[in-house]
């Protein structure tokens, strides 16, 4: 499903009432029904919703969601945050509509608020839409804090219209303060902020929902971010000829004393994701302890210092990457100036794809330029988390991942996977992916590993990257349920990927 800004939503809305000539009080009647129809089902003895209005088109789809829950025999208090005289036209209209059937549109006084909360069922947020981009400050704001007090003190349910207030529709940025919401009804297309940032955390339930816009007109919406949802994921059906040599020749490249966990965490999930070979090269110094952690996995010794590996360990790992498919190198590699000179060697001497990880992304970060320079056909995919990446000299200082990790992506020509709640995978043509499995649970040293495994397992036997993320964490998700997010493990992942690549083999 592809995620339109607030710019691509606003066209949409543009060619739907130009062109196919959809008046705009309809588009905004059908998207109020929507949001009215949820409300309604959460609604206990009162019958009564608490709607919170800004003066824009946002606010008019809370006033037209009033006039349909006075229409079904509904009652609600409607509240405008700002001037009466700043309402858009449609808002006006909306008010018109809800004032002839008896209902009122009330100025929000925080500081005399004594009205009907007590007895509201449901709150409805449509202070602000998907054109916020300032802070919200005064009255909106007081809004805004009461709806998250109410929400937390008396456990009424909070519904958003497109996007939660104070959540910048483009980056999941929190302008000043945000509503917390429940759920959110997003109109024709989701919006990236609902799924990235700190939009993620304000969000609830995302439900998106037709509002009326010609069905070719969606078609045809060519945005650049994609939503990583179930029906895109997929796994091709083996050949019944498939052996070994054909589903993936696999080199993992690091380890180090005191971090042999790691490689055999990817090792195992590049296996358990379909790989047919994968070879480990390890220090020698933990070689021993790194064999008997692998059965299936086939680990070798490589020259070390100090339990890292040096300079001498490179003309091996090259004789070795003649015959892969793709190279994996960082899991518990650990520092040093050897490996930084040995992680840049090979990026430059790369003949398959490389996925760089962990302390592989550390030695790159202090040679960037290696990577400009090696700039060839084959995929470099980088997987670094928030540090890391900034690291590597991302920008998150803004506060747009997505963003920050499509500019990366598309400077030095590599496709990136900056993880996190909501992981972005970017592409150098300026695409870019947002994932939508994954939890808590997975924060623990090991997770990282596991899904480098994966996703060089994908490189080995091509597919995309992106089933691999998603994949991830649908077995993270599966993990929690039955271990609870406390308990769970990355070896966990790894044990419930067999049923999740089962459901996806197309």
């Amino acid at each position: 499903m592809k995620l339109a800004t607030a710019a691509e939503m606003r066209e949409l809305d543009r060619l739907a009432i130009e062109q196919a000539g959809i008046p705009s009080t309809t588009l905004m009647t059908n998207a109020a029904a929507h949001v009215a129809d949820l409300a309604k089902t959460l609604m206990a003895e009162h019958r009564h919703a608490l709607i919170f209005c800004g003066s824009g088109n946002n606010g008019g789809d809370g006033i037209a969601a009033a006039v349909a829950f006075m229409k079904a025999g509904y009652t609600a208090s409607v509240y405008l945050v700002t001037d009466r005289a700043k309402l858009s036209p449609d808002a006006a209209e909306m008010t018109r509509r809800l004032e002839e059937l008896g209902g009122e549109l009330e100025i929000f006084d925080p500081a005399h608020f004594v009205n009907l909360y007590y007895s509201a069922d449901v709150i409805i947020d449509a202070i602000f839409g998907i054109g916020l981009n300032t802070e919200v400050r005064g009255t909106p704001k007081a809004a805004v804090d009461l709806i998250n007090t109410l929400k937390d003190t008396r456990n009424i349910p909070v519904i958003s219209a497109d996007v939660a207030s104070g959540i910048e529709a483009d980056s999941g940025r929190v302008l000043g303060t945000a509503v917390r919401a429940d759920y959110t009804v997003t109109f024709t297309l989701p919006k990236p902020g609902s799924f990235v940032g700190q939009g993620i955390l304000h969000a609830g339930e995302v439900r998106v929902v037709d509002i009326g816009i010609p069905e070719e007109m969606v078609k045809g919406f060519v945005g650049k971010t994609t939503l990583i949802t179930a029906d895109r994921v997929g796994l091709s059906v083996r050949p019944r000829d498939m052996h070994k040599g054909r589903a993936g020749k696999l080199l993992l490249i690091g380890g180090s004393v005191g971090y042999t966990g790691a490689l055999t965490l990817a090792a195992k999930a590049a296996l358990r994701s379909g790989a047919g070979l994968v070879f480990m090269g390890v220090p020698e110094a933990i070689y021993p302890v790194v064999a008997a952690q692998n059965l299936e996995a086939m680990p070798f010794p490589l020259p070390c210092i100090d339990g890292k590996l040096n300079n001498e360990a490179l003309p091996l790992i090259l004789e070795r990457m003649q015959n892969i498919d793709a190279l994996l190198i960082g899991p518990g590699l650990g520092q040093s100036s050897e490996i930084d000179e040995l992680v840049c060697a090979l990026i430059r001497a790369a003949n398959v794809p490389i996925v760089l990880d962990a302390d592989g992304l550390n030695a790159l970060s202090r040679h960037i330029h290696v990577l400009d320079e090696a700039r060839t056909a084959l995929p470099f995919i980088l997987t670094p988390h928030d540090g890391e990446f900034t690291r590597l000299g991302g920008d998150l200082s803004h506060g747009d991942r997505l963003k920050a990790a499509r500019d990366f992506a598309v400077r030095h020509k590599c496709t990136l996977v900056l993880k996190g709640p909501g992981t972005i995978i970017a592409t150098e043509s300026g695409h870019a992916f947002v994932n939508t499995t994954g939890n808590p649970g997975m924060a623990t040293g090991g997770s990282g590993d596991v899904l480098a495994g994966m996703i060089a397992a994908r490189c080995g036997f091509p597919g995309p990257i992106f089933t691999a993320v998603w994949a991830h964490g649908r077995a993270g998700d599966l993990a929690a349920q039955a271990l609870g997010e406390y308990s769970m493990l990355p070896s966990d992942v790894i044990d419930y990927l067999p049923e999740v690549l089962k459901q996806i083999v197309r």
